[in-house]
């Protein structure tokens, strides 16, 4: 049984207006889950911060990258 184009159009509205909610609530985990990863590194010292700081850096911009080259 084939469905409508009306009821596709529908599902890609709902699905669109949820999008942004999902995303905003997997950044608030991401940012809760850095800040406590922070607060640990800190606590181990400067220079386990420092390589974490670098790794870190390097991490955020390979995923920029690839997010620039995966864009539709």
């Amino acid at each position: 049984m084939s469905r409508s184009p009306v009821a596709l159009l529908a599902e890609d509205a709902l699905l669109g207006l949820l999008l942004p909610f999902w995303q905003l609530v997997i950044a608030a985990v991401v940012f809760v889950v850095v800040l406590l990863s922070l607060a640990r590194l800190a606590r181990r010292g400067r220079s386990r911060m420092g390589t974490a700081l670098l790794v870190t850096a390097a991490a955020i911009l390979g995923l920029a990258v690839l997010g620039v080259l995966f864009q539709a």
